[in-house]
């Protein structure tokens, strides 16, 4: 935090101490007095294609659909650990993982290692032919769900979007129903099945959608109608859910699907209660239930290896990516083996799905999350981050809202505490100010008011401190 001398002063009145021996000067010379950690590592120098070439080329051969971070955009060339680098040397403390991708660490060795290893023997086959490394990998990941579950069959697919495409048909085929619920302001991906599963208008096109998917009222403590002070906040948003299916399906339907946490919605914990309600709910009605672990799985929220385990429920189906591979193109659907049959009956198949080296990836993945106790420091640093949000929460009034378990953090900041007016401006203001002191984080929500800290989970105790003082600053600087 701020020292006691410091606050209230003009940032530019701040004498800089400076940010570590491995990090140009650009970031001191603008004069904020934050010390960055100290880090032993220095990317070799960068010799490719310079920032304008590189912007130019994106500009004429890639999709104009294609997002850049930032009024002025930084390419970044390396990346070790929980730190980034740009073309120009410059370190910054990535708080956003790669869209909650990076799990273990930039270029972690054991992961790194692994790919080489596999690359050198056996780049890829397909499942139409043996090979052990996918086989191990699928037993490694069943080992993580409880026992109790039966859930142990899994199927590998490239993508979290192709993970929850799959999980409908697979709920379908089994149930013999057609109609699926997913919870407004969710987002569950942007393809087939997956975009008419995601509820935010910002992620829509006007093209036929939604066929056959019900979104029901978002059980949101904060922005909806049953706010968290309410103890029976969970039980009215079921309610919502029970009458959804009542009045608009046949009364019956294949499944329901949520995040554990809505992760692009703006790390939207659901209300207490809610998901138990809503699972005994959906099987009354014949359907099954999937929980999305795409950003909150392998230990991020700190306290359980899936998000679902911290509302006392167990899914029928589980869909996970993103961390599953440290940024490999990897994702898996794990079920029951009854459930897994129905897609016997006829043929499914994936040609990149159980690629060996994006096994090995995922399979060291979970080597170093045991290893190097990954989940525990999830916990422990995410706490300490998190008490510092609601410190700043206290002492900045445009902080309407700090939610989340270990690593998957979210900030939302609100222009009034009654009508919860969204912080627009300030959001994208404190957003540049970060960067512009070495700190990466993103944004979400609707109303793009709500600011992202999903860091790799390897970030230190001392990194957590480095953001706070950075948060606290570019806050003041409103």
């Amino acid at each position: 935090m701020l020292a006691a001398g410091v606050r209230g002063r003009s940032l530019k009145a701040v004498t800089s101490i400076g940010y570590g021996d491995n990090v140009s000067s650009k970031f001191s010379k603008r004069g904020y007095a934050v010390e960055m950690p100290k880090f032993d590592y220095k990317p070799p120098k960068y010799t490719g294609p310079s920032f304008e070439e590189t912007m130019q080329t994106r500009k004429e051969y890639l999709t104009p659909a294609l997002l850049t971070y930032y009024k002025n955009p930084i390419m970044i060339v390396d990346g070790k650990q929980q730190y980034l680098f740009d073309h120009e040397g410059n370190r910054y403390l990535d708080m956003f993982a790669g869209i909650v991708t990076v799990s273990v660490g930039h270029c972690h060795p054991t992961v790194t290692k692994a790919a080489i290893d596999q690359m050198n023997r056996l780049q890829h086959t397909t499942t139409i032919y043996l090979h052990p490394v996918i086989g191990e990998f699928g037993k490694k990941l069943a080992e993580t769900f409880p026992k109790e579950s039966n859930l142990k069959v899994v199927y590998f697919v490239n993508s979290g979007s192709e993970a929850n495409d799959l999980a409908v048909m697979m709920a379908r085929a089994y149930t013999g129903n057609f109609d699926f619920i997913s919870l407004r302001n969710g987002y569950h991906g942007a393809s087939g099945n997956s975009a008419s599963l995601t509820a935010l208008h910002t992620w829509k096109y006007p093209v036929p959608s939604d066929f056959g998917i019900k979104h029901t009222l978002n059980p949101d403590p904060y922005r909806g109608p049953f706010k968290s002070s309410d103890p029976e906040a969970g039980k009215k948003y079921a309610w919502h859910l029970k009458n959804l299916i009542e009045h608009s399906s046949p009364g019956a339907v294949a499944g329901f699907i949520a995040e554990s946490i809505q992760g692009i919605g703006g790390t939207v914990e659901l209300a207490d209660g809610f998901l138990k309600e809503a699972y005994d709910i959906i099987r009354a009605h014949g359907g099954l239930c999937i929980a999305d672990e795409v950003q909150t799985g392998f230990g991020r929220t700190g306290t359980n290896f899936w998000g679902f385990q911290n509302y006392g429920v167990t899914p029928d189906i589980v869909t996970m990516a993103k961390g599953i591979g440290n940024g490999a193109p990897l994702a898996a659907v794990v079920t029951t083996p009854e459930i897994a049959k129905t897609l016997s009956k006829r043929i499914h198949f994936n040609t990149y799905g159980g690629n060996p080296v994006s096994c090995a990836m995922g399979s060291a993945v979970l080597d170093v999350i045991r290893d190097e106790k990954i989940q525990q420091n999830a916990h422990d640093v995410g706490s300490i981050i998190k008490d510092g949000l609601n410190d700043l929460k206290k002492k900045y009034k445009v902080i309407g809202d700090v939610r989340g378990h270990g690593l998957m953090l979210g900030v939302e900041l609100v222009r009034d505490h009654e009508t919860l007016e969204p912080a627009n401006t300030e959001t994208a203001h404190v957003f540049e100010k970060a960067k512009e002191m070495g700190v990466l984080v993103g944004k979400g929500g609707l109303y793009g008011n709500c600011l992202r800290i999903k860091p790799p989970m390897c970030v230190t105790k001392e990194d957590a401190k480095f953001f706070l003082d950075v948060m606290d600053r570019s806050l003041a600087s409103l």
